[in-house]
């Protein structure tokens, strides 16, 4: 199975494919979708659903998800990650995927096994379970955490499923 892992923002919006069987990760893609600070909002939200468009028809994932939104003291700073997270929330189910969504604490806890980890940690480990994978920015590292944190979970679901079969 395919996931994208999607670590949102209006500036660079972090993707990362990996492929998943079993409980083996590898990876397959990994980039960063970047708009101008000097261009309208509506254009740069239109970049970022044109860029995750192309990611998603040209690596076909079966599963996509995406890191929730912290809430800052900056109101006009939330408003606008909001608005980007709204693209990457958008663009996979208009593909008919599944997307789901978790929280910083409960990425960092799937990939490094504390939910107070370091961004230093989290790429550490990301490189460490994904070998070969290109980690160009802090925000494509982010980004195939929360792939990998989608994959775990949903071999943790498989699991449990397979149990209560029992």
């Amino acid at each position: 199975m395919r996931v994208l892992g999607v670590d949102p923002g209006l500036e660079k919006t972090g993707w990362g494919i990996i492929e998943v069987d079993g409980n083996r990760l590898s990876f397959v893609a990994a980039g960063t979708v970047i708009t101008k600070r000097t261009d309208a909002g509506a254009l740069r939200l239109k970049e970022i659903f044109d860029g995750l468009t192309a990611i998603v028809q040209h690596y076909q994932p079966h599963a996509a998800a995406v890191e929730e939104v912290f809430v800052n003291n900056n109101a006009r700073s939330s408003l606008k990650l909001g608005q980007a997270r709204g693209m990457a929330l958008l663009v996979p189910a208009l593909h008919g995927l599944d997307v789901a969504e978790y929280s910083a604490t409960t990425i960092k806890k799937a990939v490094v096994g504390t939910g107070k980890a370091e961004k230093t940690q989290v790429s550490h480990m990301v490189k460490i379970l994904l070998p070969r994978a290109i980690l160009q920015t802090a925000d494509t590292a982010d980004a195939l955490a929360v792939a990998i944190c989608h994959a775990h979970t949903l071999q943790s679901s498989i699991t449990r499923t397979k149990a209560a079969l029992r």
